[in-house]
C-alpha cells in the first residue's frame, strides 16, 4: 500500500539543468610536472568587477562558490582589496593535484552559464586564475 502511496511523488532528475561536463576550463599551465598526490592546492581566481554590479556580483559569486564546494573544494572564500574598489580575489583549497583537475572534468553546462553571467558583470578583463601547491619540505 506504501508503493502505490509513493508513485505521484518523483524525485527530481534535474532535467534542464546542463549537467553535462562542459570541459570550458582550460587546462591549468604549470612550469613542471606536477606530481598527482601533492596538496592541497590553493586556487585564486582575480576578478575586476565594475563598482555598480557589486551586489550581483556577490551573489552570482556566493553561487559559484556552492559549486566549487560540490566539486570538492573546501575553505572557499572570496575577499575584497581594501586598497583598489572593484578587485576581488576567490579562493578555495583542493586535497591534491589530482582532485583539482577531476574539478576540471566536473565542470557542467550549468556551471559555465553561471560564469559566463559573472563574467559579464567584470569590467573587461577575464578572470586570473592561479594555482598554488603546498610546497614539499626537506
Amino acid at each position: 500500500m506504501g508503493i502505490a502511496l509513493t508513485w505521484r511523488w518523483k524525485l527530481q532528475s534535474g532535467a534542464g539543468v546542463g549537467l553535462a561536463p562542459s570541459m570550458h576550463w582550460p587546462a591549468p599551465i604549470t612550469a613542471y610536472e606536477v606530481e598527482l598526490d601533492r596538496g592541497p592546492v590553493l586556487v585564486t581566481v582575480e576578478y575586476r568587477v565594475d563598482p555598480k554590479h557589486r551586489a550581483d556580483f556577490l551573489a552570482a559569486l556566493e553561487k559559484l562558490g556552492r559549486e566549487r564546494r560540490r566539486d570538492g573544494a573546501y575553505a572557499w572564500g572570496i575577499f575584497e582589496d581594501a586598497a583598489e574598489e572593484g578587485r576581488f580575489v576567490e579562493t578555495f583549497l583542493v586535497g591534491s593535484w589530482l582532485e583539482h583537475l577531476r574539478q576540471h572534468e566536473r565542470v557542467t553546462n550549468a556551471d559555465r552559464l553561471l560564469q559566463d553571467e559573472i563574467e559579464r558583470l567584470l569590467m573587461g578583463e577575464k578572470p586570473k586564475t592561479t594555482h598554488l601547491i603546498a610546497a614539499e619540505r626537506g
